[in-house]
């Protein structure tokens, strides 16, 4: 958590208020770090002695660190000393740890003008509905309701975007708490659209794109567009996108606040990832009219028992599970099910602190971070499935109609994240007999649920059995890549839906396969985190992805490895060490390889099974067992391709120095075995033929024959890497 000259950070948020300690506390809230303003947080039971060494760090979270000084009282000089950050930051934190501080008591009554002045300079200085619960020790709820009696409601000031220059069109506004309001609301039929935050590791602009283009769909159909999001970095805040623009936090206060202002139709949950979908339910009970899938349908996939009752009716397969809220529950589980086991929290973004579990050594190491990370809320146990292959599905329905945007094959194995895994788009290896029964199954979960809009479905085939992983009743990350792909704006259709169009009432609506790969590449930001571990898994890594297309798949895959900086090398000395089970399954890649004049070096294990299979292969030392060992040819430039998948806990953390001298070399490396394969099929591509350019209309126009058969393409590809 320690920041300097590296920049470390994926996104920010913005806040505008009247004054500095409202825009703070506005920023804080904004953040989306459970957080509801200047909170006491897990400083609150540190002392003097380490929280005055902590100041002199430089940390993200340094402002809390400040704040938990000030309740420790503290004195603003020495901490300016220690941080130096100017007193008069320093002074507006201390003024509103003081304020907070005499918060206390019962709830104010409707017409006691002393304590509306209270609840009014409390709002006035950004203290959110959520925080003054705390202090009066009520519900957040009791609150509002309160607040609104005494007539506390915010005001909305405009930001001119033309600076007086000349007469604003497209002016964005901001709550405060004063008496002028300048937000108009209008007569025309409206609806809001839930933007997605500040970009972060699970949510980013893949996101803002879908509001976007929900926003251009609406205006396309004569409906008023209002925006709300507290993103400053992307297109949904540009002046010109909607009709109306609300630079607010996405929290159940500031949303229902603009609700009450602007009295829409509708309000679109469905695109802004998972931060809107979290406020569903206490929008829909607040009143709020949320158009799209229903609530109800919302929350049957999202709760575990009742996704589980609705697999089950329609015949559908799932991975052994449990739900577990002690270390008792969770071992007697992993006995039942058997290991390896995935472990993660409830409710949280990205797949943040899931681990693959192999004993119940490692369940004790994980189950407190995964507790932790959902906030103590009972954590997840699936059985994991190994050797499968990961499906991801986008599909959208108008609650009569289902349609297929597009079905997603992820490069890596199963077990990697999906915001981390390549994929590509049509389907390289999976029949045509899998595809179709994925297809029919992703028909009968929207039908189930009554799905109006996107959906997104992840599924994991082993063998010939699909097992149904996850569902998301919302536009997932690939809604963007899938458009892009087949040439479609799945998002603008899926907002014409939402607002009450039928699909076959919009031209744009078919399904397309093309004849052509669309290869999705995550892109890593290791080079930021020296001696971070580059092996990937079920806790996503990635901050931004990159897309390369291509009649030959090699040459998509490699396409897309060049636009991440992880560029393929031409010739040169490449390192192989695979864990045993995939021994087998790299000798053909590594055949190629040599074929290709690449010259190989490997450690023991992996030398000793590439030469009985007569490959010239050199051996190295492993870290420890001598000099020079791997790491010290990495880091004299002798390897130009790292590819090591490693097995278990114990063989991660032995190659980890591997990965990470790679890394601080800028020398490309590979941690899956498909990824291995994918690759030196894209480098055998690039030296058989290179690749030629060709513009993405030209490439995403429709061909002649809307079901273009490319079976015969795919076969090719099939056997090349069947090493046939």
């Amino acid at each position: 958590s320690s920041l300097g000259v590296q920049m470390k950070s994926v996104g920010e948020t913005m806040a505008v208020g009247r004054t500095f300690k409202e825009a703070l506390q506005k920023g804080l809230r904004g953040l989306e770090i459970s957080r509801s303003g200047l909170d006491e947080t897990k400083f609150g039971g540190l002392g003097n002695d380490e929280i005055l060494s902590m100041l002199g760090v430089l940390r993200c979270d340094r402002l809390f660190v400040i704040g938990r000084a000030l309740r420790l009282g503290i004195d603003t000089a020495e901490i300016h000393e220690k941080t130096g950050i100017d007193p008069w930051f320093i002074n507006n934190v201390k003024d509103i740890i003081d304020f907070e501080a005499s918060l206390s008591g019962p709830l104010p009554e409707a017409g006691n003008d002393e304590q509306a002045d209270v609840i009014k300079r409390a709002k006035q200085w950004g203290f959110s509905d959520a925080q003054l619960a705390r202090c009066f020790d009520t519900s957040e709820t009791a609150i509002r309701k309160k607040r609104k009696n005494l007539g506390i409601v915010p005001t909305y000031k405009l930001v001119d975007t033309c600076a007086a220059e000349f007469e604003a069109c497209t002016p964005y506004y901001y709550s405060t708490y004063e008496y002028e309001d300048e937000s108009i609301a209008s007569d025309r039929k409206k609806i809001i659209i839930l933007g997605g935050g500040p970009n972060r590791i699970g949510q980013g602009i893949e996101f803002d794109y879908c509001c976007c283009q929900a926003s251009f769909a609406l205006r396309d159909m004569g409906i008023e567009s209002i925006m709300v999001n507290s993103n400053p970095e992307t297109v949904s805040t540009d002046y010109d996108t909607s009709d109306k623009l609300y630079f607010e936090p996405l929290t159940f206060e500031d949303v229902m606040n603009i609700v009450d202002k602007e009295k829409p139709d509708g309000i679109i949950i469905q695109f802004g990832g998972q931060t809107p979908l979290n406020l569903a339910r206490r929008l829909h009970d607040a009143g709020a009219q949320l158009i799209g899938t229903a609530v109800e349908s919302i929350e049957r996939a999202e709760d575990r028992d009742e996704f589980a009752a609705m697999c089950k009716k329609l015949g559908l397969k799932q991975p052994p599970s449990g739900m577990a809220a002690t270390i008792d529950e969770a071992l007697k589980i992993c006995s039942e099910i058997g290991y390896p086991i995935l472990l993660r929290p409830s409710f949280v973004l990205g797949g943040r602190a899931m681990r693959i579990i192999h004993d119940k050594d490692e369940l004790y190491t994980f189950i407190d971070e995964a507790k932790e990370a959902g906030e103590n809320r009972p954590v997840l146990i699936d059985k994991f499935i190994g050797d499968a292959i990961e499906v991801d599905v986008d599909a959208l329905s108008d609650g009569t109609t289902t349609m297929i945007c597009g079905i997603m094959e992820h490069i890596e194995e199963a077990g990697i994240h999906s915001g981390d895994s390549a994929c590509v788009v049509p389907p390289y290896s999976l029949s045509k007999g899998m595809i179709e029964q994925i297809r029919n199954k992703t028909v009968a979960i929207a039908s189930e649920l009554g799905v109006v809009g996107l959906m997104n479905i992840q599924y994991a085939v082993n063998e010939e059995t699909v097992y149904v992983l996850e569902v998301n009743p919302r536009a997932s990350r690939t809604v963007p890549f899938v458009s892009k792909a087949t040439g479609i704006p799945w998002a603008y259709i899926a907002a014409k839906v939402m607002a009450g169009a039928s699909l076959d009432s919009i031209p744009e609506a078919k399904e397309r396969t093309t004849d052509y790969f669309s290869v999705k590449e995550s892109v890593l930001p290791f080079n930021k985190f020296p001696g971070a571990d580059t092996v990937l898994g079920p806790e996503m890594k990635s901050t931004g992805e990159v897309m390369g297309v291509d009649h030959d798949f090699g040459l998509a895959f490699a396409k897309s490895q060049d636009a991440a900086g992880n560029f393929l090398p031409r010739s040169g000395t490449v390192f192989v060490s695979v864990r045993n089970s995939a021994k087998r399954s790299i000798i053909f890649a590594a055949k190629t390889l040599v074929d290709m004049g690449f010259q190989l070096c490997a450690t023991e294990g992996t030398w000793h099974a590439l030469t009985s299979a007569g490959i010239n292969v050199r051996k190295v030392h492993k870290i420890g067992e001598g000099k020079p060992d791997i790491v010290d040819l990495i880091k004299a430039n002798n390897v130009d391709l790292v590819i090591n998948v490693p097995a278990g806990r114990k063989s991660l953390i032995d190659s980890k120095p591997i990965r990470s001298a790679a890394v601080a070399q800028s020398i490309p490396y590979i941690t899956t075995l498909e990824g291995a394969q994918a690759a030196i099929g894209g480098m055998y591509s690039l030296e058989q033929r290179g690749f030629d350019v060709v513009s993405i209309q030209e490439r995403a126009a429709p061909p002649k024959n809307e079901l273009h058969n490319n079976a015969e393409v795919l076969s090719k590809k099939r056997s090349m890497w069947n090493g046939s």
